[in-house]
């Protein structure tokens, strides 16, 4: 129903008394005009969400200015009231929001108004000038909160749009595209400032939250792994911000967010609706409520399946809620949806696989990740992050020239990057580089003197080279700044002892026994004290100042044995070895039987290699997805170790070419003799792995024995490299084209000298774990027996397995030689 005349004009004269109030408000000299000072003021105040900076502010006047000359009075006066007016009605602003936002008193609708020169006053149908166009920060079409009727923003221009906005808000490609987001966005920021203004005086949060990643400390680590670069600052958070989402303050939020939610729906158009949920979804990121923001960018993917923003916006929300297997599956969405989008998603594609990398490597998929980061780098060379992200990586799965290279690369294109710094000092330390490798660390120090990793690493370089007091510093720095680091504690005990403090090592264990309450703690603090009541007298043979009994090594052939059960002592070594790596990988508790499923289920394509040879080779990611299902069992961190000590013993060997592919059937033939399970089923799985490999098929159950012998050789190389097979294959080989059976086989592999004999020696090991041996502990390290206890049988002291292994035996005794006897139960 259209208004009287005298309605509109109390309504027009109300709007007038307001911007008069507004003027007066700012017009601090009362010389009738508002100067660029007193402009610059009102432009602040009336947008309390936004910080601009001077060069902004600047740029909004300047715009004001130009577009409303005719309205700027003499002498630096600055834009008169009928220029302020003219503004608003421009559409440049929203009078009544401007009149709440600075809290001045109501109007009445019959308040006079002052008299307006004619022609001063735009009339409603008046074209906009230069700065309406632009409008405002806010749509003047969108609905209140909670109401029906419209409401335009604060006073702005386009410039304090262009400039003040979110940088995703201004985006070409991934900003605000319809003008209902503007108002969703303002009415979101009211509901996010009331729920913390809220929350903070009730002393929920602290006046962190709601700022990315507030005053937390990550940046005193290297970088746990999220990009920051390419998702802001919300999005890296390593977990969510502590809102209380319990309060009734919370639940009353998002009743009123559910509200946007369904103005967002009610849009005129699905990609409107895609916009304004979109835009909800990112304001939500910043202010650290993933969850909330999570919900609004399922509904984008809903509205958009193949769009690939919500897919990755989403993917961010999950990892930052911890849920790194569910942001995984967002992030292969968004690599679809941006590998379909062709060159439109061509910027965004690296920060996909950089992303996708992240959340593997929080699942312990380190292979995988590895895969993205270099993907990454190769679609943007100069892309630092994905350069040193890769060479963190590769430095966990143990390829230290490879992750030296490309941490080099990054620190090329960004010489400050601590993170990288410091993970190239460990890659050059593990490859034996030590001068360089505490240069890298110092510069990492330099660069940011909190860096807890590189303190701590760099402690780690100390201890190994003997430098006990400065390996003792750094560690006491890193408790400085990390008090509850129990690792940082633990190793300064041992830094400690190595300086001969007993006492003040063992207060340092305790204080890290209080910290984690782990057993092995306990056990290092009661070996301490065994030591110390045991201490023996000096002598001339070797003590490592710790209480240790002095020994001197012998050679292997003064060892002699009695009886045939008593293990060889080089056989033990190379057990104990193997037995380590099974420790390590925790193969030693896969069901030997899940191997011999994955075999059944796993369809892979024969491929050829460089000779022709037909094979079933995948890539060493997908091996790691295979290896991550039979070790479904570990924790993330756990799973990493075992891929490192895989690939540095195993894949090494199997890919020694680099081609980055294995065979399938090789590897899990030899995996299969360290896994659980009777011995003869370990056997029988090894020879199925044979018969799985494309060049034993259609062969009635048997191998040609040059496949026989190319495992066996391969095995030993991966199990025994000390004892490599080249012998084996000069004297038996490698070409012959018979065949061989299952029993033939168990020939081959159970030849003591020539195969894999000593898996019988593993299988001991393996039962004996649990092992006591009552009070007997071992002549040399003093801790209790476990296992098998070798026992010389002219002087009466035993050694524990290792200590046997490694020919140790009390300086006391000096003989040309020793017979021992092994007891493996008293």
């Amino acid at each position: 129903m259209a208004l009287s005349a005298s309605a509109a004009s109390a309504g027009r004269g109300s709007r007038a008394e307001k911007v008069r109030r507004i003027f007066e408000r700012f017009d601090a000299n009362g010389d009738g005009g508002l100067n660029r000072d007193e402009m610059a003021q009102l432009v602040v105040a009336v947008n309390p969400r936004v910080k601009f900076s001077e060069d902004q502010i600047s740029a909004i006047l300047d715009e004001v200015f130009r577009t409303y000359a005719e309205f700027i009075l003499p002498d630096g006066k600055g834009l008169s009231l009928s220029g302020l007016l003219r503004t608003y009605d421009d559409g440049a602003g929203d009078v009544d929001r401007d009149f709440l936002a600075l809290s001045l008193p109501a109007v009445d609708s019959d308040a006079s108004s002052p008299e307006i020169a004619p022609g001063d006053a735009a009339t409603p149908s008046s074209p906009p000038s230069g700065a309406a166009v632009a409008a405002s920060l806010l749509d003047d079409h969108v609905k209140p909160l909670g109401t029906g009727g419209g409401a335009p923003p604060s006073f702005s221009s386009r410039a304090a749009a262009a400039a003040a906005a979110p940088a995703w808000a201004t985006s070409p490609n991934h900003g605000i595209a319809f003008d209902s987001s503007w108002g969703l966005l303002d009415d979101l920021e009211i509901l996010v400032k009331r729920l913390r203004s809220k929350q903070q005086r009730k002393g929920s949060i602290d006046g962190s939250v709601g700022g990315g990643a507030g005053n937390s400390n990550f940046d005193s680590f290297s970088e746990a792994g999220w990009s920051r670069e390419i998702s802001g600052a919300a999005d890296s958070a390593s977990s969510a911000a502590p809102w209380d989402e319990t309060s009734r303050d919370y639940l009353t939020f998002v009743k009123e967010l559910a509200v946007l939610r369904t103005r967002a729906d009610a849009s005129r158009s699905r990609e409107e609706a895609f916009d304004n949920h979109m835009v909800i979804g990112r304001a939500l990121s910043e202010h650290r409520l993933f969850r909330d923001a999570l919900a609004s960018f399922r509904r984008a993917c809903e509205l958009q399946p193949t769009d690939v923003r919500p897919h990755f916006r989403a993917g961010n929300c999950l990892y930052a809620l911890g849920r790194h297997a569910e942001a995984k599956e967002e992030y292969l969405l968004a690599l679809e949806a941006a590998e379909a989008g062709g060159s439109q998603s061509a910027d965004i594609l690296p920060q996909i696989h950089v992303n996708l990398g992240i959340a593997m490597e929080a699942e312990g998929m380190v292979l995988g990740a590895c895969e993205h980061y270099r993907e990454a780098a190769i679609l943007c060379p100069s892309h630092a992050r994905a350069l040193k992200l890769l060479g963190s990586a590769l430095f966990g799965v143990g390829e230290y020239r490879a992750a030296e290279k490309a941490l080099e690369e990054a620190i090329f294109l960004k010489p400050d990057y601590a993170d990288a710094h410091c993970d190239l000092a460990s890659a050059l330390h593990a490859v034996g580089d030590d001068d360089r490798a505490i240069q890298e660390f110092q510069k990492a120090i330099d660069l940011k003197p909190g860096h807890v990793d590189a303190l701590y690493n760099l402690g780690g370089l100390n201890m190994d080279a003997g430098r006990f007091v400065r390996a003792a510093e750094m560690y006491t720095r890193v408790l400085s700044i990390r008090p509850n680091h129990w690792r940082a504690q633990l190793n300064k005990a041992v830094a400690l002892l190595g300086q001969g403090e007993s006492e003040e090592a063992k207060k340092a264990l305790k204080e890290a026994f209080k910290m984690t309450q782990r057993v092995e703690v306990y056990d290092a603090i009661s070996h301490l004290k065994t030591l110390q009541k045991k201490k023996p007298k000096a002598s001339k043979g070797k003590d490592d100042g710790q209480g240790e009994q002095a020994y001197v090594v012998v050679e292997a052939s003064k060892f002699k044995r009695v009886g045939r059960n008593t293990t060889l002592r080089q056989d033990l070594a190379n057990a104990l070895d193997i037995r380590s790596f099974e420790r390590m990988t925790k193969l030693g508790h896969c069901d030997v039987e899940l191997v011999r499923k994955e075999m059944n289920e796993t369809d892979v394509p024969v491929s050829y290699s460089g000779t022709g040879i037909p094979e079933k080779s995948i890539r060493k990611a997908a091996l790691e997805v295979i290896l991550r299902r039979l070790l479904s069992f570990l924790k993330p961190d756990t799973f990493q170790g075992a891929i490192k000590a895989i690939n540095e013993r195993i894949l090494s060997v199997l890919d020694a070419p680099g081609s980055g592919r294995v065979d399938l059937g090789m590897f899990f033939a030899i995996i299969a003799p360290i896994c659980s399970g009777p011995v003869e089923r370990r056997k029988r799985v090894v020879f199925d792995s044979l018969l799985f490999r494309p060049a034993s098929e259609g062969s009635n159950g048997q191998i040609r024995r040059s496949d026989a012998l190319t495992y066996i050789k391969l095995l030993r190389a991966v199990y025994i490299p000390a004892h490599g097979a080249s012998d084996m294959l000069e004297m038996h080989g490698e070409s012959d084209p018979t065949m061989v059976s299952y029993t033939e086989f168990l020939e081959m592999f159970n030849d003591p000298d020539w195969g894999f004999g000593i898996l019988s020696t593993l299988v001991k090991l393996e039962e004996s774990d649990h092992i006591r041996h009552g009070r007997h502990t071992c002549s040399i390290c003093r801790y209790p027996i476990i296992g098998s206890r070798f026992k010389e049988t002219k002087h009466s002291f035993s050694l524990c397995n290792r200590c046997y292994s490694e020919g140790k035996v009390p300086s006391a005794f000096k003989l040309e030689e020793y017979r021992f006897k092994e007891y493996g139960r008293e």
